[in-house]
């Protein structure tokens, strides 16, 4: 894909600490200089349109239509056309920065812009913009409603210093880059099918074992529960509460005692698995709102979508998000280990998802939970289960690990592919020129759960995991 490409003849120093040196022949210029903003009038048919983490701008029905925060009322909302460089103000430090693809109406949280002149390419600048918030110059660029939560408003943009090519450079640059995109998404989208198969793989041995155990001829009984079914006769039935105790109470996180203390949320979590990918304090994270202390061995569990099955055993003592419950077991009844793997089950998943969808923003509360039924055999079948399932998926996880290891490679080699080539250091011009056209594929890398790195954050920028709700013993 790189192949021939160079670098240009001569460069000079930007100025600009994200930019570094850039080619001798480009102009800089401010923001304000290149776009205004738009502050159309909303028509009557205008749908909402969403600018999400991954750079795509679009008619929030086209990617979902659970999951967001519903306004009461409209104040404020602005129009938006396709083609218009469209900025969330509140996400703009994540990349919510991109083009329309369609007409539409937005919040007054966006910033709607409109070139100043025919020679400039929206597309270009959106690049150029989402590459300075991966190096952190929007986070501090404009002011902040709260620590790690900036607010970039049109004045913070117009002052900002971008590179301008010359017009014909643009459009090749923005050209190269859709190429590039196409075919990395594709590479992409084949793992990610992988690791889908891979997982269900899983899921269906894991599924088998936490609900029939591990003897295929094993007599059943009716549980009663329409959403479990049938369960192996020798198995207890109990409600959630009898066996789980939900913390309650929550402590400020920017106390001396907590501050220093790792902090669990949602997004350090991966999906389905129980796996935690990423360790940072509540100072690192600028938590400024209440949480939950939570003690080495309990298991956290994520109330808000919890179709996306976010549990895992704490390593240590720590904090969790508002977002999740702390849960002590009775261990004489059900070992962690097995009761995370109810926590992830399809069967108590689909109670939970049930429960949730009763509220705006998806949300199973302590009341619904305590109510759960939990199903479980003697406690030496769980270990044996527990066993099974990690000799049984061990092949399987591997491979998983492995295929997200190269997804996590691709979207790195596509990050430093986009940052040479929007500020110049590689010269793609006769690259463009010579290739093939290709029908346009705007679909996202991943509309669900972008875990891992930038994976695991959700690429919504309405629905942003780390602007908790509310903190409440809910």
């Amino acid at each position: 894909m790189i192949d021939g490409l160079g670098p240009y003849p001569e460069y000079r120093d930007s100025g600009v600490s994200w930019l570094g040196r850039v080619p001798a022949h480009w102009q800089l210029k401010r923001g304000k200089a290149l776009f205004g903003e738009s502050q159309l009038p909303v028509r009557e048919s205008d749908e909402i349109v969403t600018c999400f983490r991954d750079g795509q701008v679009t008619l929030r029905r086209n990617r979902r239509t659970t999951g967001f925060m519903i306004a009461l009322k409209e104040a404020g909302y602005q129009g938006v056309r396709k083609g218009q460089l469209v900025i969330h103000a509140m996400d703009a430090f994540a990349g919510a920065i991109g083009i329309s693809d369609s007409d539409g109406k937005c919040t007054p949280e966006y910033i709607v812009c409109e070139p100043r002149h025919p020679n400039i390419e929206p597309a270009y600048f959106a690049q150029a913009l989402r590459l300075a918030a991966w190096q952190r110059y929007i986070e501090v660029s404009c002011n902040a409603v709260r620590e790690r939560a900036p607010r970039l408003r049109y004045p913070n943009f117009g002052a900002m210093v971008l590179p301008v090519p010359a017009s014909a450079e643009q459009t090749a640059i923005v050209r190269f880059l859709a190429h590039a995109d196409h075919r990395i998404r594709r590479y992409i989208r084949a793992k990610q099918r992988l690791i889908t198969l891979l997982e269900e793989q899983k899921q269906a041995i894991i599924h088998q074992a936490v609900t029939r155990g591990l003897d295929p001829n094993v007599d059943l009984k009716p549980s009663g529960i329409p959403w479990l079914g049938e369960i192996p006769s020798g198995w207890s039935l109990r409600r959630f509460k009898r066996v789980v105790r939900i913390t309650r109470g929550q402590v400020d996180p920017r106390t001396e005692e907590q501050r220093g203390k790792i902090l669990l949320a949602p997004n350090h979590i991966r999906r389905g698995d129980g796996a935690i990918i990423a360790l940072e304090s509540a100072e690192a994270q600028g938590a400024d709102s209440g949480k939950y202390e939570v003690r080495a061995g309990q298991v956290v569990y994520s109330k808000i979508r919890p179709m996306l099955r976010k549990a895992a055993i704490a390593p240590t003592d720590c904090l969790c998000s508002a977002d999740m419950y702390p849960l002590t077991i009775d261990e004489t009844q059900v070992r962690r280990e097995f009761f995370l793997q109810l926590l992830l089950s399809e069967p108590f998943t689909r109670y939970a998802v049930d429960c949730s969808l009763r509220v705006a923003m998806p949300k199973v509360n302590r009341e619904a939970l305590g109510d759960a039924w939990l199903w479980h055999p003697p406690i030496g079948e769980q270990i044996r289960i527990e066993s099974a399932i990690a000799s049984e998926t061990r092949t399987a996880s591997k491979a998983i690990d492995a295929t997200r290891t190269d997804v996590r490679l691709l979207r790195e080699y596509r990050t430093r592919l986009i940052a040479d080539v929007v500020t110049g250091q590689l010269d793609v011009r006769a690259a463009a020129a010579a290739l093939p056209d290709e029908p346009d594929d705007p679909t996202p890398l991943d509309d669900t759960d972008l875990t891992e790195s930038e994976d695991d954050a959700d690429p919504d920028s309405e629905a942003n995991p780390d602007a908790e709700a509310i903190a409440s013993d809910d």
